[in-house]
């Protein structure tokens, strides 16, 4: 997985990452050949008086480390630069792939694991490309070289060599096979902790509400338990690799220096020599260190690697029509033609045959008991998933032969839970219309009943947090609200966006949004009858079905549901 997104990704930028190995070959054939001349110096110099030459010989040394260190710092800024690069593409397409996900694939991952996965798991993916680039590069460059380098010297002691790099591999190998698995419950269990956390922060008011602030520590506590275990298995395997590598790192040292001294005392070998080989012995062996640096970090991210494949791969159920047919301008219908939708996985279906056409300048609503598939049936018109069979066609068109941009364009939709964005009052209005002027966003608010209390926070400059907490839940929907109307647009939908609003304030926003949606067709998803008790046209459902349609007068009279409905209300209010 994690090459795959390596080569994925690392693809426009071929060109630097061949500067990059350059100049780390170049950086690590200048540290081979520095033992050499170090050797050559104490052979032939400083044991034997020859001035000349040790200034010589130290002035090529001298040339040598500029061109290492020059070479080294290049490459590591380029493999700063790639890595950082690479980083923002994978988070990009991370990004644009989530935003095209539909309703259901953006349930099915969920919220915290798809942030997760688009911070922390791209950084992992990141940072071991940087060290790839910067160590890994480097590593089979001096582990070979180095061989070479120490044979030169003296093939006498090389059987050191063939004895300590297997050794070492082998050791560290064991090490971190115990630790692949564990990388996988780290990432796992931070997603945990991000759900417990986002929960506990989005439902504080709840948790606070019901005194259940020691149950969401526990829970807290419990996922971070999962975390904190998990790291300590991986830190505690980490431990061990580099106390492994120092032990044959100067147990190699102390055999080097004895075989060495009795070389050297039998004449097989000079000082200098000696020298050199230990030198390139200790090189191998930081080869093999920084090999096994790297085999501790790639693991997490080859994880890592998965998950964000995972997204990448997944196709949205929401797919955009190669050919696709522009809506007709101006007024559009809604209608549905025998529509069924089952979620993913569901036994049975959520809606049932539902068949409705909802006209313009006409005030459809749509009421039913909890869990009736009023939010569903609404979903399907922008498309947030598609239905299993029927159509669903605006303007004539079916929804699925409409490119998706032709088609939120024309729809203003007013969720069951709205969103606001952090900024103020106006960006939030003008989401609806980027180019709206503030008389135009003014005249929203008007209609949404929301001019008053905006006024009262400062205008159309009063800050808005994110979430639209600083608000109430009334003052979010109507300015959800008016984000709609400033849009203007051809299909207005609103889902249970009355149901915060005190009865004047619903009465006197409907009153209002009548002559402003007067060429549009406006459906209207409700629980209180006392919000559709006007509407041209009321369908009720139950259980996924169309129970009843007519006008709210014909359906008091024809539909038992509908009655119930009502008469639950009305002794509700008696008893209130």
């Amino acid at each position: 997985m994690l090459m795959r997104l390596l080569r994925t990704h690392l693809r426009p930028y071929q060109g630097q990452i061949v500067f990059i190995v350059l100049a780390q070959f170049i950086s690590t054939m200048a540290s081979l050949y520095l033992p050499s001349l170090n050797g050559q110096i104490i052979d032939e110099g400083v044991a034997k008086g020859d001035t000349a030459f040790i200034i010589s010989h130290g002035a090529i040394m001298l040339a040598v480390s500029l061109v290492q260190i020059s070479a080294a710092v290049v490459a590591t800024y380029f493999a700063a630069k790639v890595a950082m690069a690479m980083g923002r593409d994978i988070r990009g397409n991370v990004f644009g792939t989530v935003v095209g996900f539909s309703a259901q694939e953006v349930t099915r991952f969920g919220a915290p694991t798809l942030i997760s996965r688009n911070t922390n798991d791209v950084t992992q993916v990141q940072m071991v490309t940087f060290m790839a680039f910067t160590l890994l590069v480097t590593t089979p460059i001096m582990m070979v070289g180095g061989i070479i380098m120490a044979l030169r010297e003296d093939v006498g002691l090389s059987w050191l060599v063939a004895v300590a790099v297997p050794l070492l591999g082998l050791c560290v190998g064991l090490v971190i096979s115990r630790m692949v698995p564990w990388f996988g419950r780290m990432q796992t269990s931070l997603d945990g902790v991000n759900r417990v956390m986002r929960e506990q922060i989005t439902g504080i008011r709840v948790v606070r509400a019901f005194v259940r602030e020691e149950h969401e520590e526990a829970r807290f506590a419990e996922a971070n338990g999962q975390l904190t275990n998990a790291g300590l298995r991986v830190g505690r395997l980490m431990a061990l690799v580099f106390p492994i590598v120092m032990l044959i790192f100067n147990l190699s040292t102390v055999a080097v220096m004895w075989f060495g001294a009795h070389r050297i005392a039998t004449g097989d070998m000079q000082i200098g020599e000696l020298t050199a080989f230990l030198s390139y012995l200790v090189q191998i062996l930081m080869a093999v260190m920084m090999a096994t640096f790297m085999a501790t970090m790639i693991p997490r991210a080859t994880v890592s690697a998965g998950r964000l494949e995972e997204v990448l791969d997944t196709e949205t159920t929401v797919v955009e029509t190669p050919r696709p047919v522009r809506l007709p301008v101006g007024a559009a219908g809604l209608a549905f033609t025998a529509v069924d939708f089952h979620y993913p996985g569901a036994e049975a279906a959520v809606l049932h045959d539902v068949t409705f056409e909802a006209a313009p300048g006409r005030m459809t609503a749509i009421i039913g008991s909890t869990g009736a598939g009023k939010t569903t049936l609404l979903g399907l018109v922008p498309r947030l998933f598609d239905a299993s069979t029927g159509v669903v066609s605006v303007g004539g068109v079916d929804v699925r032969d409409v490119a998706l941009d032709d088609l939120w364009s024309r729809i203003g939709l007013v969720p069951q839970k709205p969103y606001l964005f952090s900024g103020t009052v106006a960006s939030n209005l003008r989401y609806g219309d980027a180019e709206a002027t503030d008389a135009e966003l003014w005249d929203a608010l008007r209609i949404a009943q929301a001019e008053e209390f905006v006024q009262a926070m400062g205008g159309l400059d009063a800050p808005i947090a994110q979430g639209g907490t600083n608000v109430s839940g009334g003052q979010r929907q109507r300015l959800a609200i008016a984000r709609a109307i400033v849009k203007r647009p051809d299909i207005y939908l609103f889902d249970d966006s009355f149901s915060a609003l005190d009865l004047s304030t619903d009465a006197r926003l409907r009153r209002a949004l009548r002559p402003a949606t007067a060429n549009s067709t406006v459906v209207i998803v409700a629980q209180r009858v006392s919000t559709i008790v006007d509407a041209d046209h009321v369908i009720v459902l139950e259980d996924g079905r169309i129970v009843g349609q007519g006008t709210h007068e014909e359906l008091l009279d024809t539909c038992e549901t509908y009655q119930e409905i009502v008469e639950s209300q009305r002794s509700a209010e008696v008893a209130a």
